[in-house]
């Protein structure tokens, strides 16, 4: 690597360091001719499939407009940064590991759903109104009560519930 002061090409790593999740490592360097140091960064070069839209349209992968689609239905909601940085990784790391070098749309809209389902049910609803280009409002009470009774116990305690219960209490 270059120094970024003097331009000598012969530098030295001093220090080597994982950073974030472990997919990128800090090097400090330092320059063998004028002694300067400095910071690289080095992470892996994923090729991502290309993104076949419903029209039949081919288009590079966009983590970004994943994100927003994923913001957008969590939209006011309590759910953590975090808890979404984790939904993206999830949805990315499927999203290489199929090998294929294209991948239907709504495959990857599947997977936000899936995401979303295990992070807060109403920006499921949300994401499946539009994504499943909801009618009227029996598709969506639908879906709510396919929701209410397929998912699991340990999940369910974490959210609100979509629809009180019969009995007027919270389950």
């Amino acid at each position: 690597m270059k120094c970024p002061f003097c331009a000598d090409p012969d530098t030295k790593v001093i220090d080597s360091r994982l950073i974030g999740e472990g997919n990128q490592i800090r090097r400090r360097r330092e320059c063998i001719k004028c002694s300067e140091r400095f910071t690289t960064y080095e992470s892996a070069e994923l090729n991502f499939p290309r993104i076949i839209k419903s029209d039949g349209r081919r288009e590079p992968f966009n983590e970004e407009k994943l994100r927003a689609g994923i913001l957008r239905a969590l939209e006011k909601r309590p759910v953590k940064t975090e808890r979404i940085d984790i939904a993206v990784a999830n949805i990315m790391h499927k999203l290489r590991v199929t090998g294929d070098r294209e991948v239907a749309a709504m495959m990857i809209g599947n997977w936000v759903m899936e995401q979303l389902r295990t992070i807060d049910q109403v920006a499921y609803v949300r994401f499946a109104s539009v994504y499943r280009s909801f009618e009227d409002v029996r598709a969506f009470l639908d879906e709510i009560e396919q929701l209410e009774h397929e998912l699991p116990p340990e999940l369910r305690k974490s959210q609100l519930d979509l629809l009180d219960s019969e009995d007027g209490e919270e389950s």
